[in-house]
């Protein structure tokens, strides 16, 4: 229920390891395996309802904790508990200039571990606000060949910038053409968070291999949790806080199209 926590009991609690770094990841369902992140300030009841919803639909969905607390309900405070700490995190690079963000590397790692884990032709990727464009930096593990990117908010400070060193995003960029990869990413319109003109961006480096869709702002669910509402203070965040619950509406439209594509990638195909 809104206002109330997720207590992610339906989740196995898990300890991950890679290179010598440990993370929580909550894991649930069966099939090939989708890495789904976070978007700030967490894990919120909206992400778990979205992660309950790929997992129905066939797939082991891994939910790794990057910040904040495990399934609390988004409120404005976290703006100063959880946003600050991340922005000031050796892990990300939320600034221009940055380069691609550290915790890529674990993210990539944990992507091997469910394809070994799961099988199948691959793993699929998504990724939310902050770590939005992580799922295009993941596509530098082979293993990964469903990114999503959902409507990426890094660099905070540059609206037409992309959250990635020079040499990530030739080699992102080679890769992608080298396996005929595509990208799916969502955003609203007049999002101010993540912009026309990084959408622009994303298409100039991955050509039509780049498949970005905008959602008009209208429809964008108008009574959000509050860190939604006074933080972010726009239409933002497509299958989670600003999703419409209604059949047939577009950001579930949208949810649909994500699970599709999901399923199009990472179904066992025949050799």
């Amino acid at each position: 229920m809104r206002g109330q926590s997720d207590p992610l009991d339906d989740f196995v609690r898990r300890t991950v390891s890679v290179e010598d770094a440990e993370k929580t990841v909550y894991v649930s369902g069966s099939g090939p395996a989708v890495v789904l992140m976070p978007e700030m300030p967490g894990i919120s009841p909206d992400v778990a309802r979205f992660a309950r919803w790929v997992r129905t639909a066939g797939f082991s969905v891994y939910l790794p904790s990057l910040f904040g607390v495990d399934g609390a309900y988004p409120l404005a405070e976290a703006r100063e508990t959880v946003v600050r700490r991340a922005c000031v995190s050796a892990e990300f690079r939320a600034f221009a200039g940055g380069g691609t963000s550290p915790v890529v590397t674990w993210l990539r790692g944990l992507a091997r571990l469910a394809h070994a884990e799961c099988g199948g032709p691959g793993v699929g990727a998504v990724g939310l606000c902050f770590t939005g464009n992580f799922a295009l930096t993941m596509a530098l593990e082979p293993a990964v060949i469903a990114p999503v990117v959902n409507h990426p908010s890094l660099p905070l400070d540059d609206p037409g910038g992309l959250e990635i060193s020079d040499e990530d995003a030739t080699a992102v960029a080679e890769r992608v053409a080298r396996d005929g990869l595509r990208v799916l990413a969502y955003r609203f319109e007049n999002d101010r968070w993540c912009t026309g003109q990084r959408f622009a961006a994303y298409r100039a480096l991955l050509g039509d291999a780049f498949d970005g869709r905008v959602l008009e702002a209208g429809t964008a669910n108008t009574n959000p949790p509050p860190f939604f509402r006074d933080v972010v203070g726009c239409a933002h965040s497509v299958v989670t806080a600003h999703l419409v619950d209604q059949e047939g509406h577009p950001t579930m439209q949208a949810r649909d199209e994500i699970i599709a594509f999901l399923a199009e990638r990472l179904r066992t195909r025949p050799e």
